[in-house]
């Protein structure tokens, strides 16, 4: 007999939806948070939003200033108004 599988009420997609697995981030605050609150389908918009802006902005993810960037966005897109576009970004 399998686990049910754990739902959230997604904060991004305003529904019940399966949760993620595990806790993306274990030692930053925002990852109990999406954890708590966002679903994988969020999650997976997440990524590819992610994937265009370390593609635009060319960050490099082993710099604080990268990654600090990085979870500001993510708050945003997850909790906030939404992550911005990149400045004259056009979506192909």
């Amino acid at each position: 007999m399998s686990d049910p599988v754990r739902t959230v009420f997604c904060a991004k997609l305003q529904k019940e939806l399966p949760a993620l697995d595990e806790n993306p981030f274990e030692n930053h605050p925002l990852g109990q948070r999406i954890y708590d609150s966002i679903s994988k389908d969020a999650w997976r918009m997440w990524v590819e939003h992610m994937k265009m802006l370390m593609n635009e902005y060319r960050l490099n993810l082993g710099t604080k200033e990268a990654q600090e960037f990085l979870f500001a966005q993510m708050e945003q897109f997850f909790f906030g108004q939404g992550s911005s576009l990149p400045p004259g970004f056009v979506k192909e």
